[in-house]
């Protein structure tokens, strides 16, 4: 069954939670991102093999260095942000996606508008924090 979004659709809370059309507004909303994620990927990847170590300056050869470590570690959160998307997908597929891992609760629609991958509710997300907080200091 295919479903289309109204072109003006926008999540509420007085709505059914999760229903056919949500579900498709937030995988459109995440194919959306992951697409874009994956075009950036690809022309950071074009620019770094491009780029030889053809400058004579040691500054100007410290500097490209630089460029290359950040654009490299920014290749890789996009890679585990990818990997966080295609989890949501699944979790669209299999029927859990909006709920809470922890409490099994809906996550709130502005939550999941912010971010979203999101697999914590805010009140569970912030005792983990706190929690990863405790046992850091």
């Amino acid at each position: 069954m295919t479903v289309t979004v109204p072109p003006d659709y926008t999540p509420s809370d007085d709505e059914e939670f999760m229903n056919p059309i949500m579900l498709e507004y937030f995988r459109g909303k995440i194919l959306q991102w992951r697409s874009e994620l994956l075009e950036e990927s690809n022309e950071t990847l074009q620019h770094l093999q491009e780029g030889g170590n053809t400058e004579p300056d040691i500054a100007d050869r410290a500097s490209i260095e630089t460029e290359r470590s950040l654009e490299l570690r920014t290749r890789d959160r996009a890679r585990k942000l990818i990997g966080k998307i295609d989890e949501a997908l699944e979790r669209i597929e299999n029927g859990s996606y909006g709920f809470c891992e922890e409490t099994h609760e809906p996550i709130s629609i502005r939550r999941l508008e912010a971010r979203p991958i999101a697999t914590l509710s805010i009140e569970a997300q912030e005792r983990h924090e706190r929690m990863e907080k405790t046992h850091r200091d």
